[in-house]
């Protein structure tokens, strides 16, 4: 599809300060040639599609509100609902298919819907990867003297420290704003988990191919490949880890929606 049949639909597009993507039900309704009133009757037939799916409500529509003018320099305040690129999906397959406009959401919000399905996919799998290879890693780090948890948690804020400019694990957890107990690497994007993939991996081999026996040493060379590989980044032009976007969802609330789909898909096959 061109470009500019897309820009309808892009222009409308915000960015909440975590750089997650939404659209305003009101202006959403204007693209699609449809009068608010009459539109309500489609926002509702989504909500109740988003529920039929499993899927968290509260998380693809939120109630809101805007100011609009009203002529004259006046404004008053209107209802509105903030949407994600699945909740908008699921507005366009609910909208009438006659509008031309209509079969171009259709396309536009597919298209974005599945490559947002492929991101999800390559989180799940680098995530899982990187629970294998941080085992690998703490087994390295114990052979060259890291011992104790709280030595191993200076080991690890040493490669943060390195490929995120100086942030430790508290600041990084601080910046996307997560509590104190979730882990950082379940709100991270693909780039991101592959950025602290070659971290991890690297500076396994190293520890293991300098015969590593010192903490210290053992900080000293985790610091050293993470700011290299920070630096392999900016070689290639590509965007520094702590200037990714957080994703909108958790590892964990991915793995939770996985497990809801095949236990939907299962009892589905039994039924037949």
């Amino acid at each position: 599809m061109p470009e500019s049949n897309f820009s309808l639909f892009e222009n409308i597009k915000h960015r909440d300060g975590n750089g997650i993507e939404y659209w305003d039900s009101r202006e959403l309704a204007q693209a699609l040639d449809y009068k608010y009133q009459n539109f309500e009757n489609v926002l509702e037939k989504s909500k109740e599609a988003c529920r039929n799916s499993h899927q968290n409500i509260d998380y693809h529509f939120i109630d809101s509100s805007k100011m609009i003018a009203t002529g004259k320099g006046a404004h008053r305040e209107v209802k509105s609902t903030l949407l994600s690129r699945y909740a908008c999906y699921l507005i366009v397959q609910n909208a009438d298919p006659s509008k031309e406009v209509v079969a171009l959401g259709q396309t536009y919000f597919a298209v974005q819907t599945r490559i947002q399905e492929i991101e999800n996919e390559r989180r799940l799998l680098l995530r899982e990867d990187m629970r294998r290879h941080n085992k690998d890693l703490a087994a390295a780090a114990r052979d060259a003297g890291v011992i104790q948890p709280m030595d191993y948690a200076i080991f690890q804020n040493a490669g943060y420290k390195g490929l995120y400019n100086g942030e430790t694990a508290s600041m990084i957890k601080r910046r996307k704003g997560l509590k104190k107990s979730q882990d950082i690497l379940d709100h991270m994007g693909s780039e991101e988990l592959a950025d602290n993939m070659f971290r991890v991996t690297q500076a396994e081999a190293r520890l293991r191919r300098e015969q590593i026996t010192d903490k210290n040493q053992a900080n000293a060379v985790h610091y050293d490949t993470g700011r290299r590989v920070r630096g392999f980044i900016k070689e290639l032009g590509g965007t520094m880890p702590e200037d990714l976007p957080t994703p909108g969802k958790s590892i964990k609330e991915l793995e939770a929606e996985q497990k809801k789909q095949l236990k939907g898909s299962a009892s589905q096959s039994d039924e037949q």
